[in-house]
């Protein structure tokens, strides 16, 4: 266990402290203290990712889990939003691919546990705040923007998630000490290091440094070169003080964590893009809902607008709802007459994964509606449908770094805008189309032509032989050290 007081050689004021003990109490009076008690875990096939990705997913036992830590990588994560899973998708499945069993542990899975009750109560505030900052102006610049990218970035923040985590470390008692552990959330990092693991790589999300996504005693890896250079100096984490920066060698540029799936790929479905658009068939889009289900009104918006190409087939729609079906609903309301062209793909995966496969290859036509109840499924049909569209609209959060052509649309959360730049900056997606003006111009411009979406694939060819997707292979490659 390391000490909150000190993070990387900076004492936190003793005003910071008692807040952060006080708030460390609160947590375990109202949701537990698991730091003394041993949690059995065993492991489970896991019935969606199991096949493809080799997971296996940890479950509580009556007794001691039995694992050979010389071919197994522990994935820890949390379920708050999607972004989290999907970094923890990429992870298993570079895991995989590297011959490695991974395995899936997801604290906020463990009903009862200190972990889960403490993590729940979390998201739901989380998940609340981000749909009330996408329909209050006032909210979202007065409360959501300065949280998500000042208040998280506060060192003092990082002191009290440290103190928090402390209570987390049952779930840990039967994982060998240096079995390797990478972590999607800086929460699962800092518990395995307070229960005394000693591989363990923090995959930071993002690219705006904030002490939230800090874990001392981890090896922190990031995707971009300055998202590397603001943690290493610990900058704007403290308004008051010059800094001790990170260690050598506690954090490594590693670029963006992408499935096996996707990278090994992203020549012959560019190439599949490229057809396409030569022979003049329907565009594709891929529009996604996120885990907290906000920006219901863009996605309004922008479903009015390819309507017309749509209903000529010059335009096809995939709609991914992840776990929500509730946000299509209240679309649906306000769309009455695209009745005909809906073709729902509902709660069945096996099905999914079909249609996505052969989408490849086949044409398509109409808006194809996407919902699963399983977390599991609702996350990683978006990959399954990435790699047969020609366009993702998503807001720039984890699926800004990803090897596809994006259009981006308002970020949830001022942490997100930094992904945007990321993308403009790479060539593989727009800027961040914050306006409907904006969303209407870029969208015009990709429907009309192939230009910008054929300088996007370009980019995505460039950017994969400079290896800018290869970081979850990386992360993986530093928890496994010799092995």
């Amino acid at each position: 266990m390391y000490d909150a007081t000190n993070i990387f050689g900076n004492e936190m004021s003793k005003k910071d402290c008692r807040k952060a003990e006080s708030n460390k109490r609160k947590l375990a009076k109202k949701h537990g203290d698991d730091s003394e008690k041993i949690y059995h875990l065993r492991a489970e096939e896991n019935p969606t990712i199991g096949s493809t990705l080799g997971v296996k997913t940890l479950v509580m036992s009556d007794s001691p889990l039995e694992i050979d830590k010389s071919s197994s990588v522990i994935i820890g994560n949390i379920r708050m939003g999607f972004g989290h899973y999907r970094i923890s998708m990429a992870l298993a499945s570079a895991a995989h691919a590297m011959g490695y069993t991974p395995y899936w542990l997801d604290l906020n899975s463990f009903e009862g546990t200190a972990a889960t009750n403490i993590i729940s109560a979390q998201n739901e505030l989380y998940s609340l705040g981000s749909r009330i900052s996408q329909k209050s102006f006032l909210f979202n610049k007065l409360v959501w923007e300065p949280v998500n990218t000042e208040l998280f970035r506060r060192l003092a923040y990082n002191c009290s998630d440290q103190m928090m985590t402390s209570l987390m470390t049952g779930l840990y008692a039967d994982l060998p000490k240096d079995i390797p552990f990478v972590a999607a959330h800086a929460w699962p990092a800092q518990a395995a290091v307070h229960a005394g693991l000693t591989n363990v790589v923090n995959a930071i999300p993002d690219n705006w440094p904030m002490a939230l996504h800090l874990s001392e005693g981890a090896i922190h890896t990031v995707q971009t070169q300055s998202s590397y250079m603001g943690y290493k100096v610990l900058r704007g984490m403290d308004k008051k003080r010059l800094l001790r920066p990170m260690p050598e060698g506690s954090v490594k540029y590693t670029g963006h964590y992408i499935d096996h799936e996707l990278v090994s790929n992203i020549g012959a479905d560019n190439a599949r893009r490229q057809a396409r658009a030569a022979s003049g068939k329907a565009k594709r889009y891929l529009l996604t809902i996120g885990g907290a289900g906000a920006q219901q009104e863009i996605f309004v918006s922008i479903i009015r607008q390819l309507l017309p190409y749509i209903k000529k087939n010059k335009a096809a729609l995939f709609v991914n709802l992840g776990d929500h079906k509730d946000a299509w609903e209240n679309i649906r309301k306000q769309l009455p007459d695209i009745g005909s062209l809906i073709h729902e793909h509902y709660d069945n995966f096996t099905e999914t994964s079909e249609f996505a496969e052969n989408a490849l290859d086949s044409d398509v036509s109409g808006i194809h509606i996407f919902f699963h109840k399983d977390i599991f499924a609702a996350v990683y049909s978006t990959n399954l449908l990435m790699r047969a569209c020609d366009v993702l609209i998503t807001k720039p959060s984890e699926l800004a770094f990803y090897p596809v052509p994006k259009l981006m649309i308002k970020r949830v959360g001022g942490h997100e805008a930094w992904g945007a730049i990321r993308a403009a900056e790479i060539g593989d997606g727009t800027f961040e189309c914050d306006t409907p003006r904006d969303i209407t111009t870029m969208l015009r411009s990709l429907q009309k032509t192939d230009e910008l979406t054929g300088f996007m694939r370009e980019s995505i060819i460039a950017a994969d032989k400079a290896g800018v997707y290869g970081g979850a292979y990386k992360a993986v490659e530093l928890a496994v050290g010799n092995r």
